[in-house]
């Protein structure tokens, strides 16, 4: 299993969710798959609707996360881009922020930080996130992209968290 994630009071009394990979395929392939809809489709939030959901990597732009009976289930707002090393948006009061910068000849680190208002939701996001980003990797390796087994990480994130 990856490295755990991290979770800490933000600045702003808010939890943030903090998860630290090293990722051994360049930083542009990397951004691709965390901004392009097609590739977002194979490892992001599942229950979306890639058909409508569209990222605009224009700060000030809009998002809407719609979900696959056509339910607007989150808003949020592009806040900063620099590609291909950072991207920060909204959804709803979440923050989601990616970090991506070199790390030797073929690969590159990856921190994404989720900022959250409830500690009590932090296993559940912490689980989902760790799988999420398991998935990632699978699809930037070309490994099929294995269901979540997000109940089993919730109970681990649980005790890390605890």
């Amino acid at each position: 299993m990856s490295a755990l994630g991290t979770v800490h009071r933000a600045g702003d009394g808010r939890v943030a969710l903090r998860f630290e990979r090293r990722i051994r395929h360049p930083q542009a392939k990397v951004w691709r798959a965390i901004t392009e809809t097609g590739q977002l489709r194979a490892w992001f939030v599942q229950i979306l609707d890639y058909d409508r959901f569209q990222l605009d990597l224009t700060p000030g732009a809009k998002i809407a996360f719609v979900d696959r009976q056509g339910t607007v289930i989150g808003e949020g707002e592009v806040i900063r881009v620099d590609p291909p090393k950072l991207l920060e948006y909204t959804w709803d009061s979440e923050i989601l922020r990616w970090e991506l910068e070199p790390d030797g000849d073929d690969g590159c680190r990856l921190v994404f930080t989720n900022i959250v208002d409830d500690p009590g939701a932090a296993p559940a996001l912490g689980a989902g996130w760790h799988a999420g980003l398991d998935a990632l990797e699978a699809l930037l390796d070309g490994r099929p992209v294995e269901p979540s087994v997000g109940h089993e990480l919730q109970a681990t994130y649980q005790r890390a968290f605890a």
